[in-house]
């Protein structure tokens, strides 16, 4: 029997007693943690370890935000603080080969911390593309405006992550660059021409199309889909399918922002209608954690392929060698920075 097409957070740093008795009964596909979540190493591998013994699944995936800069669940003073992408895309102007050196071995090492805890699915690269009047909400998690230095250093960060056997996420297609607001409070309306779109967003997202998985924004994109917001658009979703060429594992942007309207069951039903292959639900509340396991389907035939062929092509293959990554990736940052 396949799990739920959800993947959900949890409340705090230990899964109490409802929670597990929820998820083993509901069986969501997976989990992501927050900084909520976490403390100290020994606390996240114990916590990792109780929510797959819910599902039975020692497979289940557990996702984080470990992009570095402001976006980083898992800080000092017990991981490492990861420069923002921005940085990286700064030595590109200067030295591209040793920026995308630089971007691969910062990802090695951002995958040896998540997967010594547990966690095997990290949300990053973005792939955004910041405007002249897009709001910070994206900013400096970007690496850039440059379309050829996003895909290059996207690309080296998603290869770091894969060199250890986690899992990259690509975010946010089509794109969530161009956004004047925040997507956690509104939605994002973006009136760019399609022309415009597939010279830029478009371009970086196809040129990453191959990778395992990657993460809807929700933004209304008028050129695309004048009514609904890119999550929730069949329009869209066929549009990210076939146009960028993303044949991988859709899952959406966190469903409890606000930048979509109704109940989490009914913004779960409208993404997972329109295309996206897995929903996410990331505020750790039990009531709704509930109400999405009651409504949300199990996993399509489909999916679990998408899901399964994402995983064949990881392979471990790098010797982990942090210590001799860690001085490497300064001295490609201090000398190239200053």
């Amino acid at each position: 029997m396949s799990p739920r097409a959800v993947i959900l957070g949890c409340a705090g740093p230990v899964l109490s007693e409802d929670e597990r008795r929820l998820f083993n009964a509901g069986d969501p596909l997976g989990f992501i943690l927050f900084a909520r979540n976490v403390i100290d190493p020994e606390q996240v591998r114990t916590l990792t370890a109780d929510l797959r013994a819910s599902v039975g699944r020692a497979d289940a995936p557990i996702l984080i935000d470990q992009e570095g800069g402001r976006v980083q669940r898992l800080r000092p003073p017990h991981w490492r603080a990861a420069p923002p992408a921005a940085r990286f895309g700064t030595i590109f102007a200067r030295d591209p080969k040793a920026a995308c050196e630089a971007a691969r071995l910062n990802a090695r090492l951002i995958a040896v911390e998540c997967l010594s805890l547990g966690i095997d699915v990290i949300c990053a690269p973005v792939g955004d593309v910041p405007g002249p009047d897009s709001h910070d909400v994206i900013g400096d998690r970007a690496f850039g405006r440059d379309p050829a230095a996003v895909i290059a250093l996207a690309e080296a960060t998603a290869l770091g992550i894969a060199d250890m056997g986690a899992t990259p996420i690509i975010k946010h297609l089509p794109g969530h660059g161009r956004a004047q607001a925040d997507s956690h409070h509104e939605l994002p309306i973006v009136t760019t021409s399609r022309a415009d779109l597939l010279a830029v967003d478009v371009r970086v997202f196809k040129a990453l199309a191959h990778l395992p998985w990657a993460m809807t924004a929700h933004v209304r994109f008028t050129a695309l889909d004048p009514e609904r917001a890119g999550t929730i658009s069949p329009t869209v979703i066929d549009f990210i399918r076939h146009q960028i060429g993303f044949a991988g594992v859709l899952i959406s942007d966190d469903l409890a922002m606000n930048a979509l309207g109704g109940d989490p069951e009914s913004r779960a039903a409208a993404a997972l209608g329109a295309g996206c292959d897995v929903a996410l639900y990331c505020a750790g509340t039990l009531d709704s954690a509930a109400a999405l396991l009651a409504s949300v389907p199990q996993l399509t035939d489909r999916a679990a392929a998408r899901i399964l062929a994402g995983r064949l092509r990881i392979d471990a293959a790098v010797r982990a060698e942090p210590q001799r990554w860690r001085g490497r990736l300064d001295a490609l940052m201090g000398d190239l920075v200053t």
